[in-house]
């Protein structure tokens, strides 16, 4: 019921259950850009960590009836849940005043930034992979002659992919530069 009501007025909100499920390399790709692109609200419920690091810039605890900012990063989490299962580490889960907030102390720490930059390198040797693959497409010049909607398609592709790798190398150059800094 809450769920429709949250989409009575169309919202810019996409709700995502396990969305990389049976996804190859390149299809988790093309939705990590789409999901990085989208303007709107995305509830993101996955147990894929890529995923996750690429796309999330808040997580939320759901746990005893609640839900609350969560303040630590993926590591953070596993550590929390093995605490609960008999582990031996402190909980770093509280929830936090509508004043702070949590996503700018997360992307501040060290450990957070080193783990975006490398999902960042990740995705920008995908995203020079794809491109070699739609050049080496593009090269065949019988693809013109052929199939020239294919063409089209693979030219616009090509397009989209330069532009995704300029967004992720500007942000590996700005996060590297915040490091460095740090």
């Amino acid at each position: 019921m809450l769920l429709g009501l949250s989409a009575f007025d169309a919202p810019h909100l996409l709700i995502l259950d396990e969305p990389t499920n049976h996804l190859d390399i390149d299809s988790r790709t093309a939705l990590i850009d789409a999901l990085n692109e989208y303007e709107g609200a995305v509830i993101l419920i996955a147990h894929d960590r890529h995923l996750l690091e690429a796309c999330v810039e808040r997580l939320w605890l759901v746990a005893d009836g609640t839900v609350t900012t969560y303040d630590g990063d993926l590591d953070d989490y596993r550590r929390l849940v093995l605490n609960k299962s008999g582990g031996g580490e402190r909980q770093r889960s509280r929830p936090t005043s509508k004043g702070s907030d949590p996503v700018q102390k997360q992307e501040r720490s060290p450990a957070s930034v080193r783990k975006r930059i490398a999902a960042l390198e990740e995705q920008i040797g995908k995203f020079e992979d794809l491109i070699g693959r739609v050049d080496a497409a593009l090269a065949d010049p019988d693809v013109f002659l052929r199939e020239p909607q294919k063409a089209a398609q693979l030219a616009t592709q090509r397009r989209d992919l330069e532009q995704a790798l300029a967004a992720a190398e500007e942000a590996w150059l700005r996060l590297s530069s915040d490091l460095e800094k740090a």
